[in-house]
């Protein structure tokens, strides 16, 4: 029976992408006033939920959704961001949504810009209306008001502190008349302590407004001490409804990362690290700048032939890692590979010197999608090692056959499903696309190869023959492989150690098999500190 009991209802709410099924039957009720927590792992399903009730393009695009959403005990189901914000909806993003070049009023007022009558309009229509500045600063003054900022609503938004765009979100949307629902996405991950403290304080007072609050955050502590309730996302579905004051950051850990592993290699003695090992990677002091992902003094040892995982939560660092290494951003600090300096900020040197990458944007960045695969496995090692040049008296020019017989080879050895090495990469699946930036990396012989979020955009039977892949590297040529991932459960498949980042530094390294609460601890950062360890 439909109530009004609730404010907003998601009911049995389901998405598939490509024939992934990415949520399964999730069921959210919210009452007016309430703040309520939403958190799991990455790629738990809370971006697509997010995504369907602020009636993203993306979703309606790739063949809408299962369910309903209801607003006031009524079926709403947005079709657009337009339809959800006249539903009552409103969402500050975990990235600014601001126009820089435009003042606090504008930003706060776009797209409902307040007009006044003029000579012209009066005999020309309502087009020729200009703007109401001074009501316009007056609804914005009243705005910033409720939220506690004294700041001159006319100054730029450009140059304003993190923090104080933060406030202008929000006062964008408690501007709008009709607000029922706010939907907040990781609202404090740029914001310093004290900016935090002084946020959850904001909350707390427009939940008293009667707004609906859905709080979506990796800080745990922060989901205890803010939240009424809190709902548990994992692999899409809801795996736990709680009541705040009945739950700890233990419980909630292990509800976001408990599963069954499908591995070999949980019966395998973790060693800590002592200083006589053969380390063929030493990272000392490391700083990335990554955005999104910034490294601010990482350090690392990675022993040689291991599987080095490296996980942690979006936006901690753990990408950046990687892209440090390989000096594709700004960085700073010493990396030491077998006890020597590795050149930092320059890529051919890192490549020339046995360290190889496989990036996490593989359509991107990591693939020439119009060419053919062959090519595409050999383009590096003919740039960076000189490999496959037919070289004259006269002229250096690419040797075709050897070309042409590796790839083959790779093609073979990598099983890479296709009709011939001739075949453009833009016509293969997303995991052979995955097997040949794989081959490519693998032409330059390296003894260190990088893989970034390998298995992202693939569906499930393909995840598995790539980190296959990954292990048979490992053990069949000694290769040390270093794989950085969202998905925790496959780096506890297949590494030997887990590297978790948090805040662009290490907090930890743990045991593939190491407690579901020790690894949610500890990529929520909340790791050994008193009363949680």
């Amino acid at each position: 029976m439909l109530t009004a009991e609730y404010l907003l209802q998601m009911k049995d709410v389901s998405k598939d992408y490509s024939g992934n099924r990415v949520l399964k039957g999730v069921n959210i009720n919210i009452k007016a006033g309430e703040i309520h927590g939403l958190v799991g792992e990455n790629g738990a399903g809370k971006s697509t939920l997010m995504n369907i009730l602020f009636g993203m393009p993306v979703i309606h695009s790739t063949g809408g959704y299962e369910g309903d959403i209801l607003i006031d005990g009524e079926v709403a189901n947005p079709k657009s961001p337009k339809e959800s914000m006249e539903l009552g909806i409103g969402m500050v993003h975990q990235e600014f949504m601001l126009i820089p070049g435009f003042s606090i009023t504008e930003n706060i007022k776009l797209n409902r810009e307040i007009t006044k009558d003029n000579l012209f309009s009066r005999i020309l229509g309502p087009k020729m209306k200009t703007l109401d500045f001074k009501k316009m600063g007056q609804d914005s003054r009243e705005a910033l008001d409720k939220l506690g900022m004294s700041i001159d609503e006319w100054l730029p938004v450009a140059g304003l502190p993190v923090g104080y765009m933060q406030f202008v979100e929000i006062a964008r949307e408690i501007d709008k008349d009709n607000l029922k629902l706010l939907v907040f996405d990781e609202p404090t991950a740029v914001l310093a302590e004290s900016e935090a403290d002084r946020f959850l304080k904001i909350v707390r007072k427009l939940a008293d407004m009667g707004i609906a609050i859905l709080f979506i955050s990796h800080r745990l502590d922060e989901i205890i001490e803010i939240t009424d309730n809190i709902t548990v996302l994992r692999d899409g579905e809801v795996v736990s409804n709680l009541i705040t004051k009945d739950a700890d950051v233990h419980k909630i850990a292990e509800l976001m990362v408990g599963r069954k592993i499908e591995s070999t290699n949980m019966d395998k003695i973790f060693k800590e690290e002592t200083e006589d090992e053969d380390y063929i990677l030493n990272i000392k002091d490391l700083y990335v700048d990554m955005p999104g992902e910034v490294v601010k003094g990482l350090n690392l040892k990675v022993r040689r032939g291991e599987i080095l995982g490296i996980g942690g939560l979006g936006g901690q660092g753990k990408i950046g890692v990687a892209n440090g290494i390989m000096g594709l951003y700004p960085t700073k600090g010493e990396i030491l590979k077998n006890s020597e300096s590795l050149p930092l900020n320059q890529p051919k040197k890192s490549l020339d010197l046995g360290v190889a990458f496989v990036t996490e944007d593989r359509r991107g960045v990591g693939l020439l999608l119009d060419d053919s695969i062959e090519h595409n496995i050999a383009i590096s090692a003919l740039q960076i090692k000189e490999k496959f040049i037919k070289k004259t008296a006269a002229i250096r020019m690419m040797d075709e056959k050897m070309v042409r017989e590796h790839a083959l080879d790779m093609i073979k050895e990598l099983d890479i499903r296709c009709t011939g090495p001739k075949q453009l990469t833009r016509r293969l699946s997303g995991g052979n696309q995955q097997k040949v930036c794989i081959a490519r990396a693998l032409t330059l012989d390296p003894d260190i190869i990088l893989v970034s979020e390998p298995t992202r955009g693939i569906d499930i039977g393909a995840k598995k023959i790539v980190l296959d892949l990954l292990v048979k590297l490992n053990k069949e040529l000694g290769m040390t492989v270093i794989i950085t991932s969202s998905e925790l459960a496959e780096l506890r498949s297949i590494s030997d150690r887990i590297a978790i980042i948090f805040e662009g530094k290490l907090e930890g390294i743990l045991a593939p098999n190491a407690s579901d609460v020790d690894f949610g601890l500890m990529m929520a950062g909340e790791y050994g500190k008193e009363g949680v360890s």
